[in-house]
């Protein structure tokens, strides 16, 4: 049975999902948060497996709410729920740590398949997906005096890394599949599947959509 925490302001939203989810056999809604305090207390007590969490609430939005959760050690892993596909809260919630983000009016089936990924491990976002939000606002990130990308950061995440796994985690942020990754290394997809677990552990990412942004952050890829 997968657990999950709605958090959303509007009365409607919320009773929308919940009706949705309390139709599935393996899902059940353990809370609701009308807030993003409410949210980061509910989860606390209850620790669901997903939380589905909107991004602009009274008080305490769904970033920094995102945001504290992850910094507590929860397990729960956050979908952000935003109105757009391409938003810039979006980004700061990915970033913040959430595991991906759906759009409201996304279809039910994919807002289903979508918090089953997440309770499983996946990531919801597509990595190629995630790298074009990434591109859409990188101008957030760090620049050199000059204008330009700066050098690398002696990142002990990366260092920690072989070097086939570098080069995995920096086509990994350029958005390509596991697939992908295993035609053009000359390397079995169940191969590539090791690699990248070893990728997350060693780096501390939660999922792949953390792993592309650590790619970003220490500069293994830079905006197209």
């Amino acid at each position: 049975m997968t657990t999950v925490l709605i958090a959303d302001d509007q009365p409607m939203q919320r009773f929308g999902f919940r009706m949705l989810l309390e139709s599935q056999d393996d899902m059940t809604v353990v809370g609701e948060a009308g807030n993003g305090i409410e949210a980061v207390n509910l989860i606390a007590r209850h620790q669901p497996d997903v939380a589905l969490m909107d991004i602009r609430m009274p008080g305490l939005d769904g970033i920094e709410a995102t945001r504290r959760i992850i910094r507590s050690g929860s397990r729960t892993r956050i979908l952000i729920v935003t109105t757009f596909d391409l938003d810039a809260y979006a980004y700061d919630g990915l970033r913040a740590g959430a595991s991906g983000f759906l759009v409201k009016d996304a279809l039910p089936e994919e807002l289903l398949s979508g918090i089953g990924a997440v309770a499983a491990g996946d990531a919801v976002v597509a990595p190629s997906l995630t790298r074009r939000l990434l591109d859409a606002y990188a101008h957030h990130l760090p620049t050199a005096p000059d204008g330009g990308a700066p050098a690398a950061p002696s990142d002990p995440r990366i260092a920690a890394l072989t070097d086939r796994e570098r080069e995995i985690l920096t086509v990994i942020g350029q958005g390509w599949s596991n697939t992908e990754i295993a035609a053009r290394f000359h390397l079995a997809e169940s191969t590539v599947k090791t690699h990248v677990t070893r990728i997350l552990a060693k780096t501390g990412s939660r999922d792949r959509v953390q792993a592309v942004i650590l790619a970003y952050d220490s500069r293994l890829v830079t905006p197209a």
